[in-house]
């Protein structure tokens, strides 16, 4: 069993559709806590380490062979809080950043929410030798997403990524944003972490 921590409802379709394409016969367990969000946000990620750690220990206790943090503000705090755990605690976007770094070394980052912008920078620089990276942020999509309002929401992701010249590839910092690089049309690479960071927990989970 995979446990899946997400700050947001729509993941759990989502995740569960990538796992019946993808691996069919794995078992998530999908853990909610759209208040730990609100509150990294509001006071930074750090005000929630210590409650994230304790979701964690208890999907752990519940029987999961690996976790996965889908929420892009919260990866990292995630990851730290692993120790002692004995599985692995991964965070959706590694997989994307260490394929971001592997494609170029002229990379955007392009968020809705602006807590997400730095901890995604910093997986990145840790993922790429010296890169040259900036980022973006969408202003408004993340109200739409709160209105729910998911079409809009994609659309003006989609329409950021457009804007983007001189990349060598161009990274949605988070996990919802996926759908978006469907709907973009630039020729740059558009990297999403939903797939890659689900093939990573699987993998993970299956050693």
């Amino acid at each position: 069993m995979i446990a899946l921590l997400h700050t947001s409802p729509v993941h759990v379709p989502v995740f569960d559709a990538l796992r019946d394409e993808d691996h069919p016969g794995v078992d998530l367990r999908h853990l909610v806590h759209e208040d730990l969000l609100e509150r990294a946000v509001a006071h930074g990620p750090g005000a929630v380490a210590q409650e994230v750690a304790e979701v964690i220990a208890g999907a752990v206790a519940g029987g999961a062979r690996a976790v996965l943090c889908t929420c892009s503000t919260l990866g990292a705090v995630a990851e730290e809080g692993a120790g002692g755990l004995g599985v692995p605690v991964l965070r959706v976007d590694r997989p994307m950043a260490a394929e971001a770094a592997r494609t170029g070394r002229r990379i955007v980052v392009i968020a809705a929410l602006h807590s997400t912008l730095e901890p995604t920078a910093a997986l990145i620089r840790a993922e790429a030798d010296a890169p040259e990276l900036r980022t973006v942020l969408v202003e408004g999509a993340w109200e739409r997403f709160q209105a729910g309002d998911r079409e809009g929401y994609l659309d003006a992701v989609a329409a950021a990524v457009d804007t983007v010249r001189d990349a060598d590839v161009i990274v949605l910092a988070q996990a919802s944003m996926a759908d978006a690089a469907e709907r973009a049309a630039t020729d740059v690479p558009v990297l999403s972490s939903p797939r890659p960071g689900l093939r990573a927990a699987v993998t993970a989970g299956s050693r």
